[in-house]
């Protein structure tokens, strides 16, 4: 099995137990352009009246800087990333950093709730970094599926 196969397979297993109901969509990422003609990419901002899927750019955007910041980061890194940003702290779930049996997770998957859709990240070594994804709101109101660590700080 080639490596990327498993990291594929990898990731859509964790996108199942993280109750996404479809692979990501690939995000094109603002990267710097060889030429020296293109303006710079425009921060984005988030939008309180928007969609989920408006504030997505947003979203990425945080996530990556703390990533950048912090290439280790655990959940708490990243649900304080949001939090400074603007997200509601009491719309997210962060699922644990470590195992039952105290190693680190292979990758973190954590979601805002945005009226009635879910803003998912996902963020370890196994997946080769940050992905994220748009999904509904699951029946029982939140986004992420199985145990997600409380979030008391």
């Amino acid at each position: 099995m080639t490596r990327s196969v498993r990291v594929g397979l990898v990731l859509a297993a964790a996108l199942a137990l993280a109750g996404c109901t479809a692979t990501p969509t690939p995000r094109p990422s603002a990267t710097a352009s060889s030429g020296t003609s293109e303006a710079p990419a425009v921060p984005a901002e988030l939008k309180p009246e928007g969609t989920a899927e408006e504030n997505l750019p947003f979203f990425d955007q945080v996530n990556r800087a703390t990533v950048a910041a912090k290439p280790e980061a655990v959940g708490k890194d990243l649900i304080d990333g949001l939090v400074a940003a603007g997200f509601d702290k009491a719309a997210m779930q962060v699922s644990e950093d470590k195992t039952t049996l105290g190693r680190p997770v292979d990758a973190i998957e954590f979601a805002v709730l945005w009226k009635d859709q879910c803003l998912v990240g996902q963020f370890g070594a196994t997946v080769q970094g940050y992905h994220s994804t748009v999904q509904p709101k699951l029946d029982n109101g939140g986004c992420l599926i199985g145990k997600t660590r409380t979030i008391d700080w």
